[in-house]
């Protein structure tokens, strides 16, 4: 949910993913040591890759409406400092409301720990795009994180 919005895109990033996990499992070699640890960064870099596929396909050149001010109404607010007590699905929640090339890239540099520089090779851009887009996507994660709590603050 990292990288799509919708269910049905989910879903069909799912099914591509274990299509290709149940191919290629004969060519898995499993190592004797740390193989249960190895066999699951194989299948997260299979799902990784999948999304990455999926969106380059299909979800690029959809059009996308983002307005921040619409899409933060009706979320919880945090007593305390917001981004210390935000959960891993609140932060998925703010990550789904960027434009499909912010949450792309946002995703990839921030969460996957990739390099601008496989960024730019894996999505066709630039590594001086990739840069811009993390910074315009931290920009706007941080615009919903201020305009849920000060929402909340005003609700209560």
């Amino acid at each position: 949910m990292r990288y799509v919005q919708k269910q049905d895109h989910l879903v069909e990033i799912v099914n591509d993913g274990f299509l290709k996990i149940y191919k290629e499992l004969r060519s898995f070699n499993m190592p004797i040591k740390d193989g249960e640890l190895v066999f699951r960064a194989w299948l997260k870099r299979i799902m990784i890759n999948t999304s990455i596929d999926y969106y380059r396909k299909f979800i690029k050149n959809e059009p996308v409406k983002v307005d921040v001010e619409d899409k933060v109404d009706g979320l919880e607010y945090f007593t305390e400092t917001p981004i210390e007590k935000m959960s891993y699905d609140e932060l998925i929640s703010l990550i789904q409301q960027l434009s499909p090339m912010y949450k792309l890239v946002f995703n990839m540099y921030v969460i996957d720990g990739m390099s601008h520089q496989k960024i730019a090779d894996e999505i066709k851009i630039s590594i001086g795009t990739s840069k811009s887009n993390l910074s315009k996507a931290r920009l706007n994660v941080i615009k919903l994180i201020e305009k849920k709590s000060y929402s909340a603050i005003w609700t209560t």
